[in-house]
């Protein structure tokens, strides 16, 4: 069944609408789950301002977290989680610092990417004689699954793949339409049928008509 101009022009213009939206990339929280430090930077106070903090974003000071040698465990649940959101399958530079009197101090900065956590979401890094810090990224792991983390691709390459649900919806939205002018076509065609056999019908009328005329005289 071959379709009209016109709805072929709107399937057309369905497709573009539908595409011309932006990919839809997934985020996922990340949050502290536990934290153990095992010494601090500051000479005039016992008890340390540790923060974390990505680049470019705001810094979240653990409160709670106050004494050496002591392992302080989170909900992920605290009104400063979560710490940063993992866009994509790219990744943050992050780290971990204490504010002193007079300056701050960096426990350690390293690239926090989503592949780094284990298949439970889990990540957990340290620094030797200064902390151990354990992360919670619940589905970061699937975000790369399957791929490699010596393959040699760029640690800050985002997939941009499309969201399945848009795609779904792309399929169906043409689908109707596709349906819609099927079935728009197939009642203008019996209509024009109908209309093409009544026009048939009163030729055949008229001819009868004419023919009687003439019999007649």
């Amino acid at each position: 069944m071959m379709l009209s101009i016109r709805t072929r022009g709107f399937i057309l213009l369905c497709i573009i609408f539908f595409g011309s939206f932006p990919v839809t990339i997934l985020t996922q929280d990340v949050t502290l789950d536990s934290i153990l430090i095992f010494k601090t930077h500051e000479w005039f106070s016992t008890e340390p301002i540790v923060y974390f903090q990505c680049k470019g974003e705001n810094k979240t000071v653990f409160l709670d977290v106050k004494t050496t040698n002591v392992s302080y465990s989170f909900k992920g649940q605290e009104s400063w989680q979560p710490l940063t959101k993992l866009k994509g399958t790219k990744c943050k530079r992050c780290g971990i610092y204490e504010e002193d009197t007079f300056r701050y101090d960096t426990f350690n900065e390293w690239e926090l990417c989503p592949y780094d956590f284990t298949p439970e979401g889990i990540y957990t890094h340290a620094k030797a004689k200064d902390f151990n810090a354990t992360f919670l990224c619940h589905g970061c792991s699937q975000l790369r699954a399957g791929l490699n983390k010596d393959s040699g691709i760029d640690k800050e390459e985002e997939t941009r793949g499309m969201h399945p649900a848009i795609v779904v919806l792309i399929v169906v939205v043409v689908l109707g339409v596709v349906a819609v002018g099927l079935v728009v076509g197939y009642k203008t065609r019996q209509q024009e049928q109908a209309r093409f056999l009544k026009l048939f019908e009163g030729g055949d009328e008229m001819e009868d008509e004419e023919l009687g005329l003439e019999d007649t005289l």
